[in-house]
């Protein structure tokens, strides 16, 4: 029986950054895939992940994302990525998250980079961020709590937050690599492609309307 449903937030509650990576790198010249690529690469340690763990600032990212690229052969700053990942928020994924909190635990854990990473544009958009992020009974940052996805670690501490067993748990992600922790804990897990497909799995598994 599901008791609650734990969100990722980018790429679930806004659009992949995906297709903003693949458009720099069109205009750049640089093969499409090779910043994701570069993000995948040595995932535990490479720049992006001590970013998202805060063991580097802004600067570190810049530099250390830089030199990951040029031992590719291109030239890719750390901050141009940066920029890239505010996508355009799914106001149909967060009226299911409204109707959710009316029968469910909520919980989100996100991926993000430290606070004062953000630019004036991404940092406008943050804060539109964190007005739904006070929607969740509890949030887990990666950038807070030194852990990153998909450590199931952190999976199981926003267990322990809500005080709910993994099987009582939907989670979404729109990243495989972290759903394949949740699901084998026991959680219900649905991949994000689309809102509309996100919420009709969500709809079958909690047997909600929330659309």
């Amino acid at each position: 029986m599901i008791e609650a449903v734990i969100w990722d937030f980018g790429g679930v509650f806004t659009t992949s950054p995906f297709d903003a990576f693949a458009r720099y790198e069109r205009e750049k010249g640089i093969p499409v895939g090779v910043i994701r690529k570069i993000n995948s690469t040595n995932h535990d340690n490479n720049a992006w992940a001590m970013f998202e763990r805060a063991d580097v600032d802004i600067v570190g990212f810049d530099e250390a994302f830089a030199a990951e690229a040029k031992a590719l052969g291109h030239h890719i700053p750390g901050r141009d990525v940066v920029a890239l990942l505010a996508g355009d928020f799914r106001p149909e994924m967060i009226e299911a998250l409204r109707r959710i909190k009316t029968r469910f635990k909520t919980g989100c854990i996100t991926n993000n980079m430290p606070s004062n990473a953000a630019d004036g544009t991404v940092a406008g958009r943050a804060l539109y961020a964190r007005e739904i992020m006070a929607r969740f009974d509890e949030v887990i940052e990666s950038s807070k709590v030194g852990i990153r996805k998909p450590d199931p670690r952190i999976y199981t501490m926003m267990c322990e937050k809500l005080g709910v067993r993994p099987e009582a748990c939907v989670y979404l992600d729109d990243l495989g690599g972290n759903l394949k922790p949740a699901r084998a804990m026991g959680m219900t897990t649905i991949k994000v492609e689309s809102g509309p497909q996100a919420i009709a799995e969500l709809e079958a598994a909690t047997g909600m309307k929330l659309s």
